[in-house]
């Protein structure tokens, strides 16, 4: 985890309306991505993660990068929870709220028993995986692990949901500086 710790450290720190926004290769993109950091992330989420599922399911943008490279080692298929309706018969709409926006995702392919494993990015105020698991929750599909590389410390709406996160690192982004927990 020393590739994840050090790059956490050079991360930017933006403020978008008194929101201090970490830049980081695995939630951004930005600055560009080194394949041994991403490799090293998976690495540590197949670890700690139930890899015992039927289905991956990552929300778009930024969960797609860690869900691809996991699914291709684990040949665990993946679903994607789009921020674009297609219309699809059964296609289930939620609405999610960040500390920075509010919008609506889409869920297609996840069938009441599906067993999956959530994997995101960043758990920050924790709105887009709360409204994911509830509308997961609604389905039918069981839950059975939710993994994300950073966790911000303090409260999310996550706070309010019946499942459990495992976070490769919890961390406090303040001052412009990120401080790893």
């Amino acid at each position: 985890m020393e590739r994840l710790r050090e790059s956490l450290h050079e991360a930017p720190i933006i403020d978008k309306d008194g929101y201090e926004y970490l830049v980081h290769p695995i939630s951004n993109g930005v600055p560009m991505l080194d394949p041994a950091l991403l490799r090293e992330v998976v690495v540590e989420v197949m670890q700690q993660s139930d890899l015992d599922v039927d289905k991956i399911v990552a929300p778009e943008a930024m969960g797609i990068h860690l869900a691809t490279a996991l699914s291709l080692q684990t040949d665990i298929p993946l679903v994607v929870i789009r921020k674009r309706a297609y219309g699809l018969p059964d296609e289930v709409a939620l609405q999610k709220s960040t500390g920075y926006s509010e919008s609506e995702m889409y869920i297609n392919d996840i069938e009441a028993g599906d067993r999956v494993l959530i994997v995101d990015d960043l758990l920050s105020t924790g709105g887009t995986l709360a409204a994911i698991c509830e509308a997961l929750d609604d389905i039918g599909a069981e839950i059975a692990d939710i993994a994300v590389v950073m966790r911000k410390v303090g409260e999310s709406a996550m706070d309010d949901v019946d499942h459990d996160v495992t976070s490769l690192v919890d961390i406090t982004v303040a001052d412009g500086e990120v401080t790893i927990h």
